[in-house]
């Protein structure tokens, strides 16, 4: 093999010392490369940051009609958070970890509130999760409706403001005389929950796209962490105390996470312009303005409506966002509806509440060792980039999935068959499978993100927003059914069959990862609106920034 040939190597796509030979064979193998390659050089440090402002500095544009001049993200690319200082980046993503991890804790827990809910307000268990399904549903369009507002306000206050009304929420859940309250306050906690698109949405403002994956990795172990965290704890408050603790714990972790996110600063690229310009106005610059303040009728009636619509836009008409977050859906649908079988398997052990709780624990090990796995991978790209920023197809951040994705069908299958219960296995052996799953849903989680982000830089709360509508939408419909299923199926094998089901739709649900990674470049030349966004980054020098282009402000899309 030459030097000049191209490569498919363990970790995606790229070439070895590429010359004009090699140019030519990658233009004749991949003939999109050019034009679809994202080019998003990253920098990892605050004085890189600094010195390629200085380098790359745009020249100061024209003065308006009415004189006044825009201020750009290259005129004050230093003041931005991609050039935060490392220990300021991680200290604050730490916080929105805890922040994340309590979202998803609040969706987890109610579960074990279910049976004495039921007994106290004489209603059957079933009825009873109607409250996990109201909750889980309305966080999917929450998501979606606090993302876009998180892009034109900021992230500091929207995610506040989330948090609050989240707190709020809890008091009449823990207090509800009645079921039907319960309901209402659950609608609402789940509606006021900003979610997973905010606080992704803050790694785009920090992160080149080149160096946000550990980032982005970090991010969504909070996201599925905070899932197995809730019924772990909620086991021990289910057998120790009344059953409205499980709330009033939602409510005190709420406020801890609010209180130590009322100290990070914000992070959103073009409000911080806006608060350059106004700084440098103070400084005797008077016709300098940022970007949002020149916006004219901010918040008019259509402005709100266009703002309101943009990641629902996104998710129909952007067929990376509509297919990767169908994908993510389906698969987190299937781990919900999967978790249900854990009481009538491990009972047959003699589980109590306490031990069931912590039969979670080997998802929560799962995804931590899952999350560790994608370091190798991260660090390998990182130094093909280095050597040629062109050097890897955006479809290289889904090659590490090809490998993780079946472990979901392996891992339903071992799960379904050992959970025959005693004398015939072991308690150990559905845990082992189990933990075989949650790598499974990490991978897929932490691989689709990742794309969104890299394609839709400063719109990936839009982006992602789609992800975790899929996502909490069909989880919530599985709330539903997810007990009768694992119930009412012929004996002798009422456990087993529910989960082989499962394991054969999860092998039918993976098989559109191998699509996207070998079709992808024709999927993304079908993205408008990523298209938009890659020509404008090509155009600043490889930056990823949030006022680029026209095409891509506003909420508008790119028509075809």
């Amino acid at each position: 093999m030459s030097q000049s040939q191209i490569e498919r190597d363990s970790d995606g796509i790229h070439e070895q010392n590429p010359g004009n030979n090699g140019r030519k064979l990658d233009q004749e193998f991949f003939p999109d490369r050019d034009s679809m390659t994202l080019r998003e050089n990253g920098d990892n440090s605050s004085n890189e940051g600094k010195d390629k402002s200085s380098d790359t500095k745009a020249e100061k544009p024209p003065a308006r009609s009415d004189g006044k001049i825009e201020l750009k993200e290259a005129d004050c690319y230093d003041k931005l958070g991609f050039t935060f200082p490392a220990w300021k980046k991680w200290g604050i993503l730490s916080v929105i970890f805890a922040v994340q991890s309590s979202m998803n804790f609040n969706a987890s827990i109610y579960g074990n509130a279910v049976q004495p809910m039921s007994m106290e307000f004489g209603i059957s268990e079933q009825a009873a999760r109607v409250g996990q399904a109201v909750f889980l549903i309305s966080y999917a369009f929450g998501c979606e409706l606090w993302a876009p507002w998180s892009e034109e306000l900021g992230r500091w206050p929207i995610m506040q403001l989330s948090l609050t009304f989240v707190n709020i929420w809890q008091i009449p859940c823990a207090l509800a005389p009645n079921f039907g309250a319960m309901v209402v306050g659950r609608f609402l906690g789940g509606i006021s929950s900003a979610g997973g698109s905010v606080t992704l949405g803050m790694v785009a403002d920090m992160w080149e796209a080149d160096d946000q994956q550990y980032a982005v990795a970090f991010i969504v172990l909070s996201s599925v962490g905070g899932s197995v965290l809730g019924p772990v704890v909620g086991a021990f408050s289910e057998a120790y105390q009344n059953w409205r603790w499980i709330f009033w714990l939602q409510l005190i972790f709420g406020v801890g996470v609010q209180a130590m996110h009322f100290f990070v600063p914000e992070t959103r690229s073009a409000v911080l312009v806006d608060r350059e310009a106004k700084r440098r106005r103070k400084a005797g610059e008077t016709n300098v303005y940022g970007p949002g303040e020149l916006k004219e009728h901010r918040f008019s009636a259509k402005e709100i409506v266009t703002v309101w619509v943009r990641p629902f836009e996104m998710f129909i008409r952007e067929p990376i966002v509509l297919c990767l977050s169908l994908l993510s859906g389906f698969s987190d649908a299937l781990i919900f509806t999967f978790i249900e079988s854990y009481q009538p398997v491990y009972e047959q052990w003699g589980f109590g509440t306490v031990q069931l709780g912590l039969a979670f624990i080997p998802l929560l090990i799962g995804y931590f060792i899952c999350y560790l796995t994608f370091f190798p991978f991260i660090r390998r790209h990182t130094q093909i980039r280095k050597k040629d920023p062109d050097a890897l197809q955006p479809e290289a951040r889904l090659y590490w999935l090809l490998w993780i994705a079946p472990l979901e069908t392996i891992g339903l299958f071992g799960f379904a068959w050992t959970s025959l219960g005693p004398p015939h296995v072991h308690w150990i052996a559905p845990m082992i499978f189990s933990l075989l799953i949650a790598m499974a849903n990490y991978g897929i989680y932490m691989a689709t993100i990742d794309y969104m982000i890299a394609s839709y830089g400063p719109y990936s709360a839009s982006a992602t927003g789609g992800n975790g509508l899929a996502r909490d939408f069909l989880a919530g419909i599985a709330a539903m059914y997810a007990t009768p299923f694992y119930s009412n199926l012929p004996k002798p094998y009422t456990l087993e069959y529910p989960s082989t089901i499962l394991a054969c739709i999860a092998f039918c649900v993976t098989i559109p990862i191998y699509v996207f990674y070998w079709k992808g470049p024709a999927i993304r030349k079908r993205s408008k609106f990523a298209q938009t966004l890659a020509s404008d980054r090509k155009a600043t020098g490889g930056r990823r920034v949030s006022t680029e282009g026209e095409k891509a402000t506003g909420g508008h899309m790119e028509q075809p």
